[in-house]
């Protein structure tokens, strides 16, 4: 499975921001050409993510690049500078239609076919920031097998409403039907709900902690990432414990074992285990053996080699 915890986000003309990057044990980094690069730098900015993403590949991170929405018109040169081998993923700003997404797809055919890559081979993260596009959530999600998860931008949600991220109340409570929907739609189409950005002081710590066990607790699978500080706690907040993966290692066992025998449901620990539960179990193990190897990979990437920079290239 694709390992979406934690999602870093930086600009993506910033050179040093990117070598700081490999090292950190984020799951996914994204280069962003959308808000972060003024439309003077654009150019210069898929340049710099066209020339890093092996670099990120070749340390085992999933590599998204997070490019401008349709209406602007830059997409298609997005495309060409960026899709590139070791590319996993675009994120695509704004997404409001389900026909976005498939126009997307297609496009994606095209220069995934004229630069020699696998069909299908990127993946598709919509990125919903208004009100049309939570309403449209399922039918964006479930509108392309490129989709692999849907994504949460709170701050361009807030403004669609009108009003301004510095109103929301404490408890976020503007942003629960948005959140909502997004882990609901996402969920009915098989793909992973990955929470908004943390739009307060990177210094409310307490704020931040709540956020992240509120996304946890309706079903988001990660979160998106401002600050490399904020890595850990996601990474944390959004892995099973090690009691959780013990009792689902043992209900596997004991179910399988009752199937074996022409069960369908057993006794476990007192209470009632059906085919849901294990199939809950079963997605508990191939979660914690996806974080395994992703922290495996982190520790063999301590440090860059400033000669990886240009070997890469």
């Amino acid at each position: 499975m694709t390992l979406l915890r934690s999602m870093l986000y930086f600009p993506a003309n910033s050179v040093r921001m990117t070598v700081n990057a490999v090292t950190l044990p984020a799951d996914a980094v994204i280069f962003d050409l959308e808000d972060a690069v003024s439309l003077d730098d654009k150019e210069t900015a898929r340049v710099f993510a066209r020339d890093h993403i092996r670099l990120m590949k070749g340390r085992g991170i999933h590599t998204i690049v997070r490019i401008n929405s349709l209406a602007t018109g830059l997409t298609t040169d997005d495309l060409d500078a960026i899709v590139v081998k070791g590319l996993d993923g675009v994120m695509l700003a704004k997404t409001e239609t389900a026909s976005e997404v498939a126009q997307l797809s297609k496009m994606l055919d095209k220069v995934e076919k004229n630069s020699a890559l696998t069909r299908n081979c990127i993946e598709i993260i919509p990125l919903i920031e208004s009100a049309k596009g939570v309403l449209n959530a399922f039918q964006i999600v479930s509108s392309s097998r490129r989709v692999v998860a849907a994504a949460f931008g709170a701050g361009d949600y807030c403004r669609d409403l009108g009003g301004d991220i510095t109103s929301i109340s404490r408890e976020e409570i503007e942003l629960l039907y948005a959140r909502s929907s997004i882990v609901n739609s996402s969920r009915a189409a098989g793909v992973q709900a990955i929470d908004t950005p943390f739009l307060g002081l990177l210094t409310d710590r307490e704020a931040f902690a709540k956020e992240v066990k509120l996304a946890v607790q309706l079903g988001f699978m990660g979160k998106q990432c401002i600050h490399p500080s904020q890595i850990d706690t996601v990474n944390s907040s959004f892995s099973p414990s090690p009691q959780e993966v013990d009792r689902s290692r043992r209900i596997v066992k004991a179910f399988e074992e009752a199937q074996a025998r022409g069960l369908g449901a057993i006794s476990f620990e007192g209470k009632m285990v059906d085919t849901m539960n294990y199939r809950q179990a079963k997605e508990t193990l191939a979660r914690a053996q996806a974080i395994e190897e992703r922290t495996n990979a982190n520790l063999r990437a301590s440090h860059l080699n400033i000669r990886e920079i240009f070997l890469r290239q």
